[in-house]
């Protein structure tokens, strides 16, 4: 049902730089950098973009959405942990340490540099 997710950067190549190393730990990579954007898809299908971050196309500052929130689905709790640990150190803001939420759900929760709401989270069985 979704094509892809796009969040918005008042400091593209900043933003670009912390995407690079978070997106790689969850086996994203960047297949595109313009004047206004970067893209990333899965490092085994450079065609399927699944993720931007962008300037405005209105040229207004980029700003964050009330409630809104981007997940990224990963495949272990430890690898939770690393996108989680590897962002903070990065500068986002931590929104909620890694943990289990719910039986057999692990989350952690974060704000990227622009302030963008991001989580990590798998499923996982006792």
């Amino acid at each position: 049902m979704i094509g892809f997710v796009m969040v918005g950067t008042n400091d593209l190549d900043r933003a670009i730089d912390f995407y690079d190393t978070i997106l790689e730990i969850i086996d994203l990579k960047r297949v595109e950098k313009t004047e206004t954007y970067g893209s990333y898809a899965p490092k085994s299908n450079s065609e399927a973009i699944e993720f931007y971050v962008t300037v405005p196309h209105n040229k207004e500052d980029a700003t964050v959405g009330n409630g809104t929130q981007i997940s990224f689905y990963i495949d272990k709790k430890e690898t939770v942990d690393l996108f989680h640990s590897t962002a903070i150190s990065l500068g986002a803001k931590d929104e909620g340490a890694p943990g289990e939420r719910y039986e057999g759900e692990y989350y952690s929760y974060l704000r990227d540099l622009d302030g963008n709401k991001i989580c990590g989270y798998t499923y996982f069985t006792k």
